[in-house]
């Protein structure tokens, strides 16, 4: 599938390997000038994750049908991003100065030029037992149990039910996923949550189950859309049966509503859940969509298993 990247701090692509380590500002479109030295303390093996997944490596960055852990080579040097409407992308705690070239508006102001100012990920406490919470958006997902919850700066996840992907068996795919991130991260423009998820359900489900990892989506039904009550804000949600080339066909869903905690924030969920017997029931989904609520701690971290 393909992925997209929030703003954020990310392993340089362009770096040459000699040296130290360092990360790049990715303002939500392209690459920036800023750069700092990658705090070691982030780096963490990782999967990327969507209804189709691969192994890859450190910080919490994409949301697309999934959320991806963000490799260190992507060969074409800036990450993949998805073909939905443009907008502007939200002011980030820990986004660069724009006449800081080396590094980011760190705390205090105690870069002192150094390249290490604070990320996102570097002011996060820890997240809330059982849940998964997105910093930015301002919400937490009950992590269901024996899913694993994914907490970041930009972005939350939840997934279950690891397993080769049928169409690319050295990638790693699975069997339930559901992750959030602010619809302007995501590039997605639109003045209403139902607007904002008919337009999002198109890319949710290409990029869940249309790439190599299924094949191309020969068919779909539409399920659901409907207004719904999230987190105490009017939503819409959209949810398609689709039929895939390879493998499982899957259920995926494009829920909006606006962030409890943050005026005039769409916030977008999409899930993707296979059609197999080892995959979790719809229910699950339903229940994880009732038990959204505010965040009630200032940021994320890593959610453990449930």
């Amino acid at each position: 599938m393909t992925q997209m990247t929030p703003p954020g701090w990310h392993p340089d692509p362009g770096h040459s390997g000699k040296g130290p380590a360092q990360e790049r500002w990715w303002d939500g479109a392209q690459w920036t000038g800023h750069v700092r030295a990658s705090p070691g303390a982030a780096r963490r093996r990782g999967i990327r994750i969507g209804v189709g997944v691969t192994v890859g490596v450190v910080v919490l960055a994409a949301i697309g049908g999934g959320v991806y852990l963000l490799g260190e080579e992507r060969g074409g040097g800036r990450p993949d991003t998805a073909a939905s409407s443009p907008s502007a992308a939200p002011e980030l705690p820990g986004a660069p100065d724009d006449g800081d070239e080396d590094g980011g508006r760190g705390g205090g102001g105690n870069d002192g030029g150094n390249g290490e100012g604070q990320g996102p990920e570097q002011q996060l406490p820890p997240t809330e037992p059982g849940f998964a919470t997105d910093l930015a958006a301002g919400i937490s997902m009950p992590v269901p149990k024996g899913w694993k919850g994914t907490s970041g700066a930009v972005g939350a996840g939840l997934t279950t039910g690891e397993h080769a992907c049928p169409g690319d068996t050295a990638e790693t795919c699975v069997r339930g996923g559901v992750f959030s991130a602010p619809a302007a991260a995501m590039k997605l423009s639109a003045g209403t949550p139902e607007e904002a998820a008919k337009k999002d359900i198109t890319v949710n489900a290409t990029e869940s189950y249309g790439g190599k990892s299924y094949g191309r989506i020969t068919s779909h039904e539409e399920l659901k859309s409907e207004d719904v009550t999230v987190a105490g804000g009017k939503g819409y949600v959209v949810r398609w049966k689709v039929v895939t080339e390879k493998g499982d066909d899957g259920y995926v869903e494009s829920l909006v509503f606006p962030s409890p905690v943050t005026k005039n924030m769409l916030v977008v969920v999409r899930s993707g859940f296979d059609i197999n017997k080892d995959a979790p029931k719809l229910s699950v989904l339903d229940e994880i969509t009732v038990g959204i609520k505010a965040a009630s701690v200032g940021g994320g971290g890593t959610g453990g298993e449930v």
